[in-house]
């Protein structure tokens, strides 16, 4: 029996809506459960949503919630949906906690998914749903179809990119 991969939502570019009239970025729900659908997905997966924030405005205790739901989940392959801009530093602060024997990926989106096919944010799930199956234990980014160690990677503010560090 093939192992269940948890997913943790907790917001960014990845799940904003736009509101046409205004021109801004909301939160409403996440839209991991129909990209899943959409991605004819047969992995057992539990997705739970723990905050919908974006990245700049996540707070220590945000990140608390995260260590805390990494911390306590049965499953050893997570998956955390993150905004890009901060992502880096979760990750930092969830391999500071030494959560041993656990595949922790988290993935995010330059694009929210509801763009539609200028987004990148599907590739970047299903690229962090191999990656989760594959990896060995420890805390990784994935961006770009690449994926990074937590503490060799940084997003590139000019290209929009992620790149590896030395």
């Amino acid at each position: 029996m093939e192992s269940q991969i948890q997913v943790f939502v907790t917001g960014g570019t990845f799940d904003k809506e736009y509101n046409f009239i205004t021109g801004e970025l909301y939160f409403k729900d996440t839209h991991l459960p129909q990209m899943f659908d959409r991605g004819r997905c047969t992995l057992a997966i539990d997705v739970k949503t723990l905050m919908m924030v974006d990245s700049l405005e996540m707070t220590e205790a945000d990140q608390q919630i995260i260590i805390h739901n990494c911390k306590s989940a049965k499953s050893d392959k997570i998956i955390i949906t993150h905004g890009t801009d901060r992502v880096v530093d979760t990750a930092k602060a969830l391999a500071a906690e030494q959560i041993n024997q656990k595949t922790i990926v988290l993935t995010g989106a330059m694009v929210p998914y509801a763009f539609g096919t200028s987004s990148d944010g599907f590739f970047n799930l299903g690229s962090a749903l191999a990656f989760v199956q594959i990896l060995p234990p420890g805390v990784y980014v994935v961006m770009n179809g690449k994926y990074f160690h937590w503490d060799k990677v940084r997003k590139n503010k000019l290209t929009g990119y992620f790149e590896a560090l030395p």
